[in-house]
């Protein structure tokens, strides 16, 4: 929850952080839904793994209704499974267990909402987005970063020097499901 805005009212934020690299997005929409879950996957996150060509393979997630619920008819659900993304969920009243998620958020609320909401006053969500977006370019490709893989580099340059790691995985699935018998047909690791 990002706040109450007056004209646009409540304000939600659906987050990705990438836990190696800590490559973040972040969109705004004015409800918390399980379609806007799976608006932030559809609309950024699976187009930049995919033109990275790396398999978006696990999500963590709470346990909030937006991301959990039967998945034969839940909207998010639905998306993983059509993207064949595992779905694992953190433990029940632990938000320690998606820290990295969580201090995202910290980083997020003390360097850009603190900041811009001081400087401007919005008068649509597409304003405030163009703000956010331009924070979170800025978060990926500018500031260094002293997570555990990123040694002081910024998280898009911890990602792309990470990219042999991902393609190996993508490799070590496809030989582990071909044991077990499944055929890959016109499938291809570049």
């Amino acid at each position: 929850y990002v706040g109450n805005i007056k004209g646009i009212g409540r304000i939600y934020q659906q987050t990705f952080v990438d836990t190696y690299s800590r490559v973040a997005f972040a969109k705004l929409y004015t409800e918390r839904t399980a379609i806007t879950a799976a608006d932030l996957l559809n609309d950024r996150v699976v187009p930049f793994f995919d033109e990275q060509k790396v398999s978006l393979l696990r999500v963590l997630t709470d346990r909030g209704t937006e991301y959990c619920g039967r998945p034969e008819n839940h909207a998010y659900q639905l998306y993983l499974g059509v993207e064949n993304i595992d779905h694992s969920r953190t433990k029940a009243r632990s938000p320690q267990t998606n820290g990295i998620c969580e201090r995202f958020h910290r980083t997020m609320q003390d360097e850009c909402y603190n900041i811009i909401f001081r400087k401007k006053i919005y008068t649509s969500l597409a304003e405030l987005q163009l703000d956010v977006d331009h924070w979170v370019h800025s978060y990926n490709r500018s500031r260094p970063h002293s997570g555990k893989y990123c040694y002081g580099k910024t998280p898009m340059q911890t990602f792309f020097d990470s990219m042999h790691i991902a393609y190996q995985k993508n490799i070590d699935s496809i030989k582990q499901d071909a044991d077990f018998g499944f055929d890959f047909v016109n499938s291809s690791v570049s």
